[in-house]
């Protein structure tokens, strides 16, 4: 979508109308801002929607990277009935036991960053069916970190989602509730 300065961009998702900040994250490159921390009824709303749409795919738990998905890994758990969610976190802790580590890249994010799986949470999602779920899906560098954990950990993917597609970046299969779109001066996604 073609940037003209606008300060923010209306986002209509499942009955429910925000209005979001629109930043720049590069030279030529600006994003309407979402952020669900702190909006149960946004984050209520898109939780019960995704978990239906995923109810079909037999998921035994949901795993997502920390840390604005967090309160949706929680409300949709709850919905899903599922005892369990699996945060990957953004550093290794001192907690964690053998902990699994991948390097990401991310649109919203300067330079690379990390993702751990705890070495626990690696016993308990081995041989499990997952899901993976995101707030917002834009290059997908997120989600493929996220991949790698899971499948050096042994689960068996079987979905991905996400509240938000950002722009045409990512190109995989994506179970999403609407589209984000992203700003250029030349007008191209």
């Amino acid at each position: 979508m073609k940037y003209t300065g606008q300060k923010t961009h209306t986002l209509e998702i499942c009955g429910l109308r925000r209005e979001l900040p629109v930043v720049r994250v590069g030279d030529n490159l600006w994003i309407a801002s979402f952020v669900m921390l702190g909006d149960a009824e946004l984050v209520n709303v898109c939780a019960a929607n995704l978990a239906a749409r995923l109810s079909g795919y037999e998921v035994e738990c949901l795993v997502g990277p920390e840390a604005k998905v967090v309160p949706l890994l929680q409300a949709m758990s709850t919905f899903m009935g599922l005892k369990r969610y699996v945060v990957c976190r953004k550093s290794v802790k001192a907690y964690m036991q053998d902990p699994l580590v991948c390097r990401v890249e991310s649109i919203t994010t300067r330079g690379v960053q990390e993702l751990v799986l705890d070495g626990v949470d690696v016993g308990r999602l081995r041989g499990r069916r997952v899901a993976i779920v995101d707030d917002v899906v834009s290059t997908g560098g997120s989600l493929k970190g996220v991949e790698e954990l899971l499948t050096r950990a042994g689960a068996e993917i079987v979905c991905r989602a996400a509240v938000l597609k950002e722009g045409d970046f990512y190109q995989g299969d994506l179970i999403y509730l609407e589209y984000l779109p992203v700003f250029t001066t030349q007008g191209v996604e």
